[in-house]
């Protein structure tokens, strides 16, 4: 898909990307930036730690508050 937009570079070098592109990424994380003569072309991270987000289903998930309770200090 071939698609032209238009975004801002702030000063501080931070570049704003418009809705209708950010609907196509559909989520927000790293992302691969090449740079080809005077182009850029930004496409996701697909090997970026968060893509793993959601995939792996735990059957009896530990509440973050309660971790404390599962660790096993014997070792130590």
């Amino acid at each position: 898909m071939q698609t032209q937009m238009y975004g801002t570079i702030t000063p501080s070098w931070q570049l704003h990307i418009p809705v209708s592109a950010r609907k196509i990424f559909k989520q927000h994380g790293r992302v691969k930036i090449e740079l080809k003569e005077q182009s850029v072309q930004i496409s996701p991270d697909k090997d970026d730690f968060m893509s793993l987000a959601g995939v792996f289903k735990v059957k009896n998930p530990i509440p973050a508050d309660k971790i404390r309770d599962y660790i096993d200090y014997s070792d130590l």
